[in-house]
């Protein structure tokens, strides 16, 4: 059985973050990706490797080099859950905002 790192654990680290928005637009090398940081390689490749793991990038062969590639359906079921969440919190406001004008429509 593999085991998958959690895409929302991945998803928390800042620098994975920017590494997905670099690969939204284009498909690109680890050293590509590396010379947008100030970080050591090293720790680059660990967060690509998260990334990897988490099914969120995918690693190309191309001759000698390896590209990164975001893998939107990936991306897909992460704006899935986000869509659900807000749903929740836009009724929740609506209810607040009901509240709020029934207290105000009482105190007229």
């Amino acid at each position: 059985m593999i085991l998958r790192r959690d895409i929302f654990q991945a998803l928390a680290d800042p620098t994975r973050r920017t590494i997905l928005v670099l690969l939204a637009s284009q498909t690109i090398t680890a050293g590509a990706i590396a010379g947008h940081f100030e970080g050591a390689r090293s720790t680059i490749s660990k967060h690509i490797a998260i990334l990897t793991e988490c099914g969120l990038v995918e690693a190309k062969e191309q001759g000698r080099e390896i590209y990164y590639a975001l893998k939107m359906e990936k991306m897909a079921e992460v704006d899935l859950w986000m869509n659900e969440l807000r749903q929740i919190w836009e009724q929740r406001f609506d209810r607040l905002e009901q509240y709020l004008d029934k207290i105000q429509n009482q105190q007229k």
